[in-house]
């Protein structure tokens, strides 16, 4: 758990909406246009790439982070709730009010995504 991440992102759940899923359900599949991100705030989500053993975000993880930074995003895998989950969802606009607000954040969500990174790399 990212607990700097969870705290920032907890500070923004009050001014955006709450995506709520339940057990089970998909929130989003590979190949779909995606433009937004995804900050687990409770819960678990699992991230299927197909034939490889899938990704667990739990709280303070950020997945979906491709759609930030390429235009016309595809989604490269399917993501589903593995329990009752709580979300933030986050376009383009609301990220960089974010950064903007809390520059921290900027820098948690690097932190986060070479954890990410040196995880796939094991």
């Amino acid at each position: 758990m990212n607990s700097g991440l969870l705290h920032t992102m907890q500070a923004f759940a009050s001014s955006l909406p709450l995506r709520v899923l339940t057990p089970g359900e998909v929130l989003f599949e590979a190949g779909e246009p995606g433009d937004t991100i995804f900050c687990v705030l409770s819960g678990a989500i699992e991230l299927g790439w197909g034939g490889d053993a899938p990704e667990l975000f739990g709280p303070g993880d950020v997945l979906g982070v491709g759609a930030l930074v390429s235009d016309n995003h595809r989604r490269h895998g399917t993501a589903r709730a593995l329990e009752a989950t709580e979300l933030i969802e986050l376009g383009r606009e609301q990220f960089l009010f974010a950064v903007q607000e809390t520059p921290l954040f900027a820098i948690e969500l690097m932190a986060s995504l070479e954890r990410r990174l040196r995880g796939l790399e094991d």
